[in-house]
């Protein structure tokens, strides 16, 4: 660009990548440029980074704290400072704590707030993974919330586990030495950082074969030589179940595999019969020829590579329907094999002083733990989903006081205006809650 005058190596700070760029500065010393640093393992960047200095000098974005001064949607607010803020936001707890006991103050963190440094100091002790925060826990409140409730749990940490005994942690996709890579459910070029999608151009440059199942035909999809398989949104575990009947009746299947480790897998094959590939077809709209050949194609690969996540858990019975695509890669052949979907070796994983955690004051009393008794389990949290009745009805029990973390709830959440009112039949207004 003609108006940069200056460049440095940097590290993108948009989202908690980290990536290397290369930041070009125009002669007044501000950020005009962002560019992947070239040879770098890390010089990349997403469409957010494409945007940096867009987004560093928007006329919206915030740069100190704002208190509103006028009638709520009127948008009135007025610069205060830190240590001001600070203030108002103890008076907040601790007024909640007085009226309603420390268990109604509570946080959510959504994506904007996983920076890495961040989730390691403040995930509650005991569990594996977590981006929800303990910050409460010394104030005595156990209601913390994070937004992996909707995607990671049940992906990264449910699904594998009862199914594999390993966590996303534990494992990972050979695409380097893949010959057939299947991206499902995902598309790696919107991600950020789009590591992954850096390593399937590659891997499709020396030739491995890609396969892209998705409701969209996304960039992903459009790569050369690229089959593109459309899909019926909330149907994968239908295709997954379908792909599994196909290796069984052929007997594609990994014999040794299914006598060594696999349990119950008599009656996983009698249930399968249920999904055969016309059938398939019906609920899916996948044609029943391509069911077969693909069950085909990922069973005979020398390493055949998942990519998922974030697309299957979006859905009714997402969690079984990942655990689906899971039995379909052991039965395949295609677990901890080169080029497929493999388990690391635990003694090279770095290992973090978690002697700081802090533990749940108290996860009986954490919001949603009678309706997801194993999600609490997993994560010692509580979970989201039983946030809007605590606000507006005030059950199981009342939430005055919540901290949002790098997330925007009231324009990600569905029916946001029912925020404003009292919903039909309860007696708790949230009104008696806040200012």
């Amino acid at each position: 660009m003609e108006n940069i005058t200056s460049e440095k190596r940097a590290i993108c700070g948009v989202c908690p990548a980290g990536c290397w760029i290369i930041a070009g500065y125009d002669k007044e010393g501000r950020l005009a440029a962002v560019r992947p640093e070239d040879g770098a393992e890390f010089g990349i960047t997403c469409k957010l980074g494409d945007h940096g200095p867009a987004i560093v000098y928007a006329e919206s974005r915030l740069r100190h704290p704002l208190r509103r001064k006028g009638p709520k949607g009127t948008y009135e607010f007025e610069r205060i400072s830190w240590d001001d803020a600070y203030a108002i936001v103890v008076e907040n707890l601790n007024r909640t704590r007085t009226k309603y006991g420390p268990e109604a103050a509570a946080i959510y963190t959504g994506r904007g707030g996983f920076e890495l440094a961040m989730c390691d100091v403040f995930q509650p002790r005991g569990v594996a993974i977590s981006s929800a925060s303990s910050v409460l826990f010394p104030f005595g409140s156990p209601n913390t919330f994070g937004v992996g409730s909707l995607c990671y749990v049940s992906f990264a940490m449910i699904a594998p586990h009862v199914t594999m005994g390993g966590m996303l942690i534990d494992m990972f996709s050979d695409i380097e030495n893949a010959e057939m890579i299947v991206v499902w459910g995902a598309n790696p070029a919107t991600d950020s950082p789009p590591i992954d999608f850096r390593r399937i151009v590659a891997a499709v440059e020396r030739g491995a074969r890609l396969v892209v199942i998705d409701p969209r035909r996304t960039r992903t999809a459009k790569l050369p030589g690229a089959d593109w398989i459309p899909i019926r949104p909330g149907t994968d575990g239908a295709l997954a179940l379908g792909l599994c009947q196909v290796l069984i009746e052929e007997e594609r299947f990994n014999g040794a595999f299914v006598r060594n480790w696999v349990y119950g897998f008599e009656a996983f094959a009698d249930y399968t019969q249920r999904f055969r590939p016309e059938v398939v077809e019906t609920i899916t709209g996948v044609p029943a020829e391509i069911v077969r050949s693909l069950a085909r194609r990922i069973a005979g690969a020398k390493g055949a590579a998942p990519i998922m996540y974030t697309g299957l858990e979006y859905s009714d019975s997402g969690v079984q329907a990942i655990r689906a695509t899971f039995v379909l890669w052991a039965l395949a052949g295609q677990l901890d094999v080169p080029g497929g979907r493999c388990f690391r070796m635990r003694q090279n994983r770095f290992q973090i002083n978690r002697e700081g955690h802090v533990p749940n004051p108290d996860a009986s009393m954490a919001l949603g733990r009678d309706r997801f008794p194993l999600y609490n389990l997993y994560r010692d949290e509580a979970h989201p989903q039983a946030l809007p009745d605590a606000v507006l009805q005030g059950r199981p029990h009342a939430i005055g006081s919540l901290i949002i973390l790098g997330a925007s709830i009231i324009t990600s959440w569905p029916q946001p205006r029912y925020g404003n009112v009292l919903l039909p039949g309860s007696t708790f207004s949230p009104a008696s809650m806040c200012r």
